[in-house]
């Protein structure tokens, strides 16, 4: 309570210092009318301090109340074949990059990878602030269209991947989220992933099936198979806190977004690299036509323009809510 305290008055000082700035420039406007060099100096300071409203105005569109935790991504093949394990790994690629653009710490709790390239699957954790409010916009099937560099006739091809987002639960939040001993099913096997020697000699992965629900978590990125099992409990538990959230839910995008599969006609955002380039995000319609820049990592528009349309569409429905309820 204290920190949530705290954060508000922060940031009621942070808007009150942008209010005085900006009474500021009026009055300088008004004395430059005449003086050029005044004038330019007037321009500079618009545009530093709406440069500055419009980074701050971002926290206003962090609504969900797990904004502020770390994200656990897991990306999943979907059709494609050895494409889309390549699709994958290019997308594991991307969001790393992002992360380390923002100087974000990063996971990797376990990667399957493809028999001939790329990855079935991988799940690594994001850790800085807004992670998850931020990466949640990523929650969706992800398409890319390209010539295949496995084709040898070069034609183009269709790959499809699933993006996951789930916030990274506190001590509090796991608390809530109970698993009996005998709903679960614990498996161990040889690693094979990276890790030098050890993790091939020893079986020290661990895959946890909740039989209830279905759900699989698996981990391999530590040496000690009691670290794997514990990290792996972590990130189920995330998977059910999750669905539990969904269920509770008057929308079922409130947490994570609709699940959907990973195949043509359910994906979020299109990525072609053939005949041209061009990335768009279905639900916002904003395009970006330097698709090698996204692939890099540089995703923040497309951020920016969900976290924006997603309240423009809680707006839309409050407001159609309002109109039931007088009507």
């Amino acid at each position: 309570m204290a920190r949530v305290a705290s954060e508000h008055r922060e940031l009621i000082a942070t808007w009150d210092r942008l209010e005085r700035r900006a009474l500021d420039l009026v009055e300088l406007d008004q004395l430059g009318e005449d003086d050029p060099d005044l004038e330019k100096q007037v321009e500079q300071e618009r545009a530093a301090l709406g440069r500055e409203v419009r980074a701050h105005e971002l926290d206003l569109l962090f609504t969900d109340p797990y904004a502020n935790h770390n994200a656990v991504l897991t990306i999943s093949v979907g059709q494609g074949g050895i494409e889309a394990q390549d699709w994958v790994e290019m997308l594991l690629r991307m969001y790393l990059k992002w992360a380390e653009r923002r100087r974000f710490e990063t996971e990797t709790i376990d990667e399957s990878r493809g028999e001939e390239a790329g990855l079935k699957s991988a799940t690594f954790i994001v850790r800085g602030p807004r992670a998850y409010g931020l990466l949640r916009s990523e929650h969706g099937v992800h398409r890319l269209v390209r010539i295949s560099p496995f084709d040898q006739n070069h034609r183009r091809h269709t790959s499809f991947a699933l993006v996951e987002v789930m916030p990274e639960l506190e001590s509090a939040d796991e608390d809530a989220v109970v698993i009996n001993p005998q709903d679960i099913r614990i498996d161990t096997y040889r690693s094979t992933g990276a890790g030098g020697q050890h993790v091939n000699k020893t079986d020290s992965a661990v895959r946890i099936t909740h039989l209830p629900t279905g759900i699989v978590v698996t981990c391999q990125n530590e040496r000690s198979q009691m670290k794997n099992r514990e990290m792996a409990m972590k990130v189920l538990k995330a998977r059910l806190f999750q669905r539990q959230q969904q269920e509770a839910a008057e929308h079922l995008e409130q947490i994570r977004g609709q699940v959907l599969p990973a195949e043509f006609g359910s994906q979020i955002r299109n990525y072609v690299l053939q005949p041209y380039t061009l990335v768009k995000d279905v639900r916002t319609g904003l395009e970006v036509g330097n698709a090698q820049a996204v692939l890099d990592g540089e995703i923040d528009p497309f951020i920016e323009a969900w976290l924006r349309w997603r309240l423009g569409q809680a707006g839309a429905a409050a407001a159609a809510q309002a109109r039931s309820n007088t009507g």
